[in-house]
């Protein structure tokens, strides 16, 4: 991906440091502490423009986003769009939370083992080539990563346009042994979604075309695929 962003970008992120991180890896397993309370940390890789992340943050409070993305200038669009969806209720800095520059590759170097309870992949790049499979989000060289990440609660929710995306990472999900549930081929029509379910920017494109949206989420953390379970059997009790 090639952005053409502004002159003097990086010292206007710089003189961001109420919403924008430039060293994360400083805050490895800090990150609630940054943050100043011990709410849930849910964290989006490759979050593009920010569109989801901001406006998850608002509705969610009582969660902390983390926004993840290697590019400058997708960091500052975010930052843009956090903070005027913030506006109206009168924060000029959104409270719950951070967007951070980091190459997903090096996760682990930006968050300690269970500091995680939901990672977002959102319309990732699909890589259809076979040769770059192993740089899809959800090859199993990052499920390894985010198990690491991801504590007892941890879910990976994911959602794309790609057929192939999905069908490699529903493989690849199972292949690691993970529960998934809430499986959409056509997330749209399905009835999943209501009045309040929250868009990316290429999302609400691609439904603006008629693109069918594929989505489901994965359960990792030893807990709650328990709450899961114990969830399902009741459901069949009925």
């Amino acid at each position: 991906m090639r952005l053409r962003g502004r002159k003097g970008i990086r010292e206007s992120l710089e003189e961001q440091t109420d919403l924008v991180i430039l060293d994360p890896r400083s805050y490895k397993g800090e990150w609630s502490k940054l943050f100043g309370n011990d709410h849930p940390i849910h964290v989006e890789f490759g979050m593009g423009k920010g569109q989801f992340i901001s406006q998850m943050s608002f509705k969610y409070p009582d969660i902390n986003f983390i926004g993840v993305d290697m590019y400058d200038e997708l960091i500052r669009r975010a930052g843009d769009k956090a903070r005027a969806v913030w506006e109206p209720a009168g924060h000029e800095t959104p409270p719950n939370l951070k967007l951070a520059l980091a190459n997903i590759d090096y996760a682990e170097e930006v968050f300690s083992p269970g500091e995680l309870e939901r990672i977002y992949l959102n319309f990732s790049d699909p890589w259809p080539k076979s040769k770059h499979a192993r740089r899809r989000l959800t090859h199993p060289r990052f499920l390894d990563k985010y198990r690491g990440l991801l504590s007892d609660l941890g879910e990976i929710h994911l959602k794309t346009d790609s057929r192939s995306l999905f069908e490699f990472s529903l493989n690849a999900f199972a292949d690691f042994g993970l529960q998934m549930k809430n499986i959409s081929l056509d997330l749209h029509a399905d009835g999943i979604i209501n009045e309040d379910h929250i868009m990316t920017e290429y999302e609400t494109k691609f439904v603006g075309r008629g693109v069918n949206i594929h989505r489901c989420e994965a359960i990792v953390g030893a807990e709650a695929l328990k709450q899961y379970q114990a969830t399902r059997l009741d459901k069949y009790r009925l």
